[in-house]
């Protein structure tokens, strides 16, 4: 990108939605202050594919108790035994004392003064409150359906912050394996990837730590304390998602895998379905039963949504060839290709192929299938949570306002964002302080989006904006499952 140090608007917007959003769904993160655009234009190849645009120059501000990320640390580093790159402060131990003693003194100030007489132990105490920051950051994550883009250690905050929103996706369709990143061309950081990734991180960080916290002290606390900081947090979230307030119980982990897996199978919407089990209830009679399933139901993929996700992405020649070379010659196939992308190119045909003979008919009875055989083990639990409850409408009614308040209405999909940015570039600002409102309100129940495109025209949107926001109004609603073409936005 010839590193001229210039944002443009379209990632600026995004940047700006987004860590608002995650603010008001009540996970850490820095902080959007302001978004200011100019005139002044730069050239930016958008997908890497040789067709570059001019965009608008902007800067976005960001604001945080501090900035200091994992990869900080790495300033530091030896020279690598096989490139033999190092970090430019390499042997400025003096340098990193000041950092990790900053670090902690400033915004660990409750370790400070425990353990002032021993470094040692201040700075592990340090560490292993750093491990279980990042371990709750990505429960909460995961439980929103919140995919980062590039979990690398320079976008690791070292106080468990949310930071760097570059190519970050909401899921739509739940898909344990999604990739919101176009060039992550390995799922490196793919949704089921992100808990994985963000312990290697804190990995990284323990070495960039040594000699002032030894290696087998912090390896140790990784151990011992991430993933059971995140399957507990992750946990206790998803209980809550579900309506599980009474009682912790053992089976409550398989239910909720099996929920994925039932979302998995039906090409659920990993928002809009959560939020629709808030008016399941223990004694629905069976004709309104009938009628939850057929809500149920519709926020899945569609023959014609699938067709395009499983769409075969080589031409068959190509792929042809590859097999053949990953025969013929391994070593080379090795320069141009994996397994696992032949083996996923694969399954999708296959994919492709079954969908041509499915009808929405057969679809539709085998997702309400799926789901009948989960909602009966819900309802199960749902009565166990009852029996050991004095006053089960009472209970209802927390239970409801409990999921409520953990199942967002409202996230930043793609298209959302999209369509406030392609307005954005057309000189109307209208649109994103449409989606800022409504961001800002993620689990209100029911506000209609029109009031909230009124309110954003009130607080200074001229009659132009007004015009086009009237235009807007007739778009798909902001909770309603993406439209068919929103599977086809590329963020890089």
């Amino acid at each position: 990108r010839q590193a001229d140090g210039r944002k443009v608007l379209r990632s600026s917007i995004r940047e700006f939605l987004c860590s608002e959003a995650m603010f008001h769904l009540g996970i850490p993160t820095t902080r959007a202050g302001t978004c200011v655009t100019s005139d002044s234009r730069v050239v930016r190849d958008i997908f890497y594919d040789g067709n570059p645009k001019n965009e608008r120059c902007t800067v976005v501000l960001r604001i945080a108790s501090t900035f200091i990320r994992f990869g900080s640390f790495e300033i530091f580093k030896p020279p690598d035994e096989y490139t033999g790159r190092k970090g430019p402060s390499v042997n400025r131990n003096d340098i990193r004392i000041q950092m990790l003693d900053y670090v902690i003194s400033t915004f660990y100030p409750e370790i400070q003064e425990a353990y002032s007489d021993n470094t040692v132990q201040r700075n592990a105490a340090f560490f292993k409150e750093i491990t279980k920051r990042t371990a709750r950051l990505v429960a909460e994550w995961q439980c929103v359906g919140f995919c980062h883009g590039v979990l690398n250690t320079d976008n690791m905050s070292i106080v468990g912050l949310t930071i760097d929103y570059g190519p970050f996706g909401f899921m739509d369709r739940y898909d344990p394996e999604h990739i919101c990143n176009g060039s992550d061309n390995t799922g490196r950081y793919a949704y089921n990837k992100q808990p994985e990734i963000c312990k290697w991180n804190l990995g990284k960080l323990a070495e960039a730590l040594v000699p002032e916290l030894p290696l087998e002290i912090s390896q140790l606390i990784l151990e011992e304390e991430y993933d059971a900081e995140f399957e507990k947090h992750y946990l206790q979230k998803m209980r809550k998602k579900l309506g599980l307030i009474q009682l912790e119980l053992e089976e409550d982990s398989k239910l909720v895998s099996e929920l994925l897996e039932t979302m998995h199978l039906t090409a659920g919407d990993f928002t809009n379905i959560f939020y629709l089990l808030s008016s399941f209830s223990v004694d629905i009679d069976p004709s309104k039963f009938e009628d939850f399933l057929e809500e149920l139901t519709s926020q899945c993929a569609s023959v014609e949504e699938l067709k395009v996700v499983f769409k075969p992405q080589m031409d068959p020649r190509q792929l042809s060839m590859m097999l053949m070379l990953a025969q013929s010659n391994p070593q080379l196939f090795a320069l141009i290709g994996t397994k696992a992308n032949i083996n996923k190119e694969l399954e999708r045909i296959e994919q492709f192929s079954k969908l041509q003979q499915l009808t929405a008919d057969d679809l539709l009875s085998r997702n309400k299938r799926h789901w009948k055989e989960w909602l009966e083990k819900y309802r199960v639990r749902l009565q166990k949570e009852i029996e050991s409850v004095g006053n089960a409408d009472a209970w209802n009614t927390e239970r409801v306002k409990v999921m409520n308040s953990n199942n967002p209405k409202y996230i930043l999909r793609n298209y959302i964002a999209q369509n406030a940015i392609e307005a954005a570039e057309n000189g109307d600002f209208s649109e994103v302080r449409n989606v800022l409102k409504l961001l800002e309100h993620p689990f209100q129940e029911a506000e209609d989006s029109q009031e909230v495109k009124e309110d954003a025209e009130e607080e200074g949107a001229t009659a132009t904006a007004a015009v086009c926001s009237q235009e807007t109004s007739s778009r798909q609603s902001y909770c309603s499952k993406p439209p068919l073409w929103a599977s086809e936005l590329c963020v890089t």
